[in-house]
């Protein structure tokens, strides 16, 4: 005995009445239909809609007599293709007992009928298999082999000639009421889940039929017992038919959903991007989707014709390695319980991954279901991914990681021969200032083109990495003695003569090399690599564009200015930098116009360090431009407050920008907003610039300048006369001052050549009505001399040296009394 629903077969195990559930998919398709006969299918499902509305209409007058049931029951019949079908009602025997009545019967035309004394009228449930009755109670659908029968079974319930017999229960109102039973007589018939879809919606109608029955009973027996409540049992009866079209309206909105969930099941194997293949129990196809041909380039009519071997012998043809497919098969038919997850390779390159499980029906295995997934790209990008993770995204050469197994590698196979290598750290000089001037895209550009020249000096076996930055290492393996290392340093430093034409820059860079070598510098990978890169100092301080062996007596130095780096890096943090101020004075009138901010580094463990020792280490590393920001930021507040507390609401203070902050995009509104956050007026701050950073990159410049003197900030030229400022454009520069570099002034009255050309920058300035400062005085005699070249504001150690904080504040106190005393020297 079987019951038909979607989830569950109960299957009948012995003749004594023993069940057991056994769980099994029930398939929404039939997969060897879905591909095979897409329109049959769409065929069927239109007939069962097409009986559904026919027993609806029949439903409409159904009145439970023998008619308005003969009707459903023709309609199920030719509908399923059964022989008999009968229509049971319940009713109550003299012992209390439930018992069948016969309402109705249909037969087909070729089969014979038992309608006249049929055994079953009046039939106990309770007499002859009572297990019935829990099934049909319970509104389960089921059916039963009469084969499985015993033969008195047969003989009682009158089951000659029948093979299959369904039952069909009608529940009203949550009550058993009856049933329909559908008898095979021509051979023993299976039900699909679309049969037993339709037969649940029949039963669900025919159990509305039923409730809308009684309900117009009830209706009618209130009806007549309460006469006088008329009106309020019409409108209960108005709510009734209201709640049943309802009920009706929401059977036909499910049979709705029901048909879109079978299209989109059937339309789900179809849109998957696996292929799907179904071979049965024999080997034989039973059902694909078109993608599983299309991945493996088969003609559709080839499948089509049943013509197996020679689909599969095409299928082998594209194989890297057939007979491991052929193999794998040979074992999932001597194991058929097996699952495999693998991958094939095709001749191609084309890869898919391979998912096969065994398809079973009641716990015997029926067939086998093969998934497959082109997983291709997946697998380059695989490998694209490893490739990138040991090479360097820009220059695709081998990155950090690479370098040392590299190294590794070569450092054991010269421990076991007993050779030699070489490990060198190649470093760009000023390489930092290029890509922040230029823009990151140019020294991207910069760094691919000093890859392709780096590559071309070494040999074969030689690696080149890139460590990070603008920081490369080199790795030379089997060499013979220090010439050789020093010939392939020779071909670098050669390489980086010729202009880099970077996207119509014309740019000069070139390299600092340290070397190691092995086992002299070190007998592992980590010791070389630092001796190396220690090697690098040495080439920086003794002005780049070199190469260094590493020596013993190296570490002390370079120690030293990696303590230094490391050091500046908190430095900021650590309250570690001190502002003093320079005034720069009338020296006619005595009156200090204007004060520097100079920056100090005050270590706390190596005490005061010269800025010409700290700062290039800040501008290398980029540091500057927070401690440039901070330098800004504390002048301008402490200028204000002299302005406040002192009274001197002229008084301006100077300072200083490096070529790494005056590139920077954003330093006017780094400036506006020191300004803003100060309450400084933009008039009493001048910023200082170098002649070399002016011309560096005019166009910039002068658009940088411009926004600046729109602000109202003051601009001056440092140290002018020593660069290669060009007259033509200084003109055009919005500038307010000249500051005669201390190399003139220091041997002013010496060389005539010193001034002379002093003469000609008072001059040149007066003439652009600029002002001009004259820095470095430190004699009487230098200052005379300028004063009587016009040159009245001077700057230098005859006026002051440059003071603290505290220091300042009491010579501005001092000034505002009394004139500053040109022959008093400041400590």
């Amino acid at each position: 005995m079987y019951t038909l629903d979607k989830n569950q077969i109960i299957s009948r195990k012995d003749n004594k009445n023993k069940f057991s559930i056994a769980h099994s998919q029930v398939k929404v398709f039939n997969q060897k239909e879905t591909h095979e006969c897409n329109e049959a299918t769409y065929n069927c499902t239109t007939g069962y809609l097409e009986a559904i509305v026919a027993i609806e209409r029949s439903l409409l007058s159904f009145d439970r007599r023998f008619k308005s049931y003969q009707e459903i029951l023709q309609i199920l019949g030719k509908t399923c293709k059964v022989s008999h079908i009968y229509a049971f009602e319940n009713n109550l025997a003299d012992n209390g007992g439930l018992i069948m009545s016969l309402q109705a019967e249909w037969y087909f035309q070729d089969i014979s009928t038992k309608i006249d004394n049929h055994p079953w009228q009046n039939l106990s449930y309770t007499k002859f298999l009572p297990h019935w009755l829990s099934l049909l109670v319970r509104g389960e659908i089921f059916f039963e082999k009469v084969a499985e029968f015993s033969e008195i079974q047969r003989q009682i319930l009158g089951l000659e000639g029948i093979h299959t017999l369904l039952f069909l229960p009608i529940i009203a109102k949550g009550n058993f009421v009856g049933f329909i039973r559908l008898d095979s007589c021509v051979a023993t018939q299976n039900w699909d889940a679309k049969e037993i879809a339709f037969l649940q919606a029949v039963a669900g109608m025919l159990s509305l039929a039923h409730e809308h029955l009684l309900v117009d009973k009830a209706l009618q027996t209130v009806i007549s017992q309460t006469q006088d409540c008329a009106a309020n049992l019409e409108n209960l009866v108005q709510e009734r038919t209201a709640e049943l079209h309802r009920e009706i309206a929401e059977r036909k909105r499910i049979q709705t959903e029901l048909e879109k969930s079978l299209s989109l099941q059937c339309a789900t194997l179809e849109s998957t991007a696996d292929g799907i293949l179904v071979v049965d129990s024999q080997g034989n196809i039973a059902g694909f989707n078109q993608k599983f041909l299309q991945m493996w380039r088969i003609p559709e009519q080839l499948i089509a014709s049943g013509n197996y071997r020679t689909a599969l012998r095409l299928a082998m043809k594209q194989l890297e390695a057939p007979r491991q497919y052929l193999t794998t098969i040979r074992e999932l038919h001597l194991n058929p319980d097996l699952q495999i997850y693998d991958a094939i390779a095709f001749k191609d390159g084309r890869v898919f991954e391979r998912y096969s499980q065994p398809q079973s029906i009641g716990g015997n295995i029926v067939g086998r279901v093969w998934s497959f997934r082109d997983v291709t790209a997946h697998k380059l990008a695989e490998a694209k991914i490893c490739h990138q993770a040991l090479h360097d995204l820009l220059t695709n050469l081998p990155n950090r990681v690479l370098f040392n197994e590299r190294l590794s590698q070569a450092l054991a196979r010269a421990q076991k021969s007993g050779s030699k290598l070489a490990v060198c750290f190649l470093d760009l000089d000023r390489f930092k200032t290029i890509n922040d001037t230029l823009s990151h895209a140019i020294g991207d550009k910069l760094l691919q083109s000093v890859a392709q020249r780096l590559r071309q000096c070494l040999r074969d076996g030689d690696t080149i990495a890139r460590w990070g930055g603008d920081e490369f290492t080199l790795l030379l393996p089997d060499i013979k003695d220090t010439k050789e290392v020093t010939q392939i340093q020779e071909r670098i430093l050669a390489a980086f003569k010729p202009v880099f034409n970077i996207e119509n820059y014309q740019l000069h860079i070139s390299p600092s090399i340290g070397i190691a070598l092995y086992p002299l510098h070190g007998q592992d990978a980590e010791t070389l690599i630092k001796h190396a890169d220690a090697a690098i100092y040495i080439v920086k301080s003794q002005g780049r564009n070199n190469y260094q062996f590493y020596h013993s007596a190296i570490n002390s130095d370079s120690s030293e200015l990696l303590i230094l780096e490391n050091s500046l890096h908190y430095a900021l943090e650590r309250q570690e930098f001190e502002i003093y101020y320079q005034p720069q004075v009338n020296s006619t009138t005595g009156e200090i116009t204007k004060i520097e901010a100079l920056l100090r580094w005050r270590h706390l463990q190596l005490g005061l360090i010269p800025p010409e020792k700290f700062i290039p280490l800040a501008e290398e590393t980029g540091l500057i431009l927070s401690i440039g920001e901070w330098v800004l930021q504390t002048a301008c507040t402490q200028n204000k407050f002299w302005q406040d507390t002192l009274g001197l609401p002229r008084l301006s203070v100077a300072v200083n920008l490096s070529a790494r902050q005056f590139q920077q995009p954003n330093l006017v509104n780094i400036v506006k907003q020191v300004l803003s956050t100060t309450q400084l007026n933009p008039q009493c701050l001048e910023l200082e610039i170098t002649e070399s950073i002016a011309m560096k990159n005019v166009e910039f410049t002068q658009k940088v300048l411009s926004e600046l003197y729109e602000l109202g900030v003051s601009i001056s030229i440092d140290d002018f006369g020593t660069g290669y400022c060009s007259l033509s454009y200084l003109k055009n520069f919005p500038i307010h001052c000249l500051k005669i570099d201390r190399s003139f002034v220091r041997d002013l009255s010496e060389d005539r050549y010193d001034a002379a050309i002093t003469t000609a920058i008072i001059a040149l300035a007066h003439g652009l009505k600029l002002a001009v400062v004259a820095e470095g005085v430190e004699t009487e005699e230098q200052r005379n001399l300028l004063q009587v070249l016009d040159c009245e504001l001077m700057q230098g150690y005859l006026f002051s040296r440059p003071l603290s904080t505290e220091d300042t504040t009491i010579l501005l106190g001092q000034s505002k009394s009394c004139r500053v005393n040109t022959s008093f020297l400041f400590a």
